[in-house]
């Protein structure tokens, strides 16, 4: 089986599943040109939690984690199955970890569908999430990335969906296209890492404006199990830009 791409997407404001706009667009394009998977495994910033779970349930629910946005937001589902399977798998990969599997409680977070909506529009494809653990260092979470890597070679399409640089308490909606020039700064740190040295990203908390760009670690955290993915191998930036000065909206790709 040919070896699976694997992907990390900005996914910014959650609106971005009704709007065309270039980050869709790469979105869709990257979707059209993977081959068809045999599903897909998603390090979602919205599932931050205080332990490494998977979900394990036939029929995920979408979830709208969010307030304060349209009701035709909240009116989107994503009724792809689940592979209940591919957590044993997961479990397996990343030994000694322990992962917890998840029947009930989760599900696909707008961190996955507002992506999938326009990579896979048709929601046929089983898709499975991956939690991430708040008790745990960055070397933790890149190393994790690593160990995932022989289910690509099984046909798992891995996703890591948040934003290198995000940061809620500094956004100015007056100015959807912009980047403060902290943001772009360390956005241009981080693709310079990741288009040579992808390994190396967890030395990027030693940038001066790491604070900024990553007040939280939620979604920050996914970009690193892609890089831990790449190893050696560099990522491909599939689409950048920045919104309300303080969201990067950068995506790369690995292996495409």
């Amino acid at each position: 089986m040919t070896t699976m791409p694997a992907a990390f997407i900005g996914h910014g404001n959650p609106m971005n599943a009704l709007e065309h706009n270039k980050y869709t667009d790469a979105w869709r394009r990257f979707g059209a040109s993977v081959p068809r998977p045999r599903a897909i495994l998603v390090i979602s910033a919205h599932w931050f939690i205080n332990a490494t779970a998977v979900t394990a349930m036939p029929r995920p629910r979408t979830i709208h984690d969010f307030y304060g946005f349209p009701e035709e937001l909240f009116a989107v589902e994503y009724p792809a199955p689940g592979l209940p399977e591919l957590a044993a798998e997961v479990a397996d990969a990343v030994e000694p970890t322990w992962v917890g599997s998840d029947a009930d409680s989760w599900g696909i977070d707008h961190g996955t569908w507002s992506v999938l909506v326009h990579a896979f529009p048709d929601a046929s494809i089983p898709v499975v999430q991956l939690s991430l653990n708040a008790f745990e260092g960055l070397d933790h979470h890149l190393e994790l990335g690593r160990k995932l890597a022989p289910l690509r070679e099984d046909g798992v399409l891995i996703i890591g969906s948040g934003n290198i640089v995000h940061n809620l308490r500094t956004v100015d909606f007056r100015h959807p296209d912009i980047g403060y020039d902290w943001a772009l700064r360390f956005d241009d740190a981080a693709r310079e890492i990741l288009e040579h040295s992808p390994t190396e990203i967890a030395t990027l908390d030693s940038h001066p404006d790491f604070s900024k760009a990553v007040p939280t670690p939620d979604h920050y955290l996914p970009m690193l199990y892609i890089a831990g993915l790449a190893d050696t191998q560099p990522l491909n930036l599939l689409v950048d830009g920045h919104a309300a000065g303080s969201i990067s909206m950068a995506a790369y790709t690995l292996g495409m």
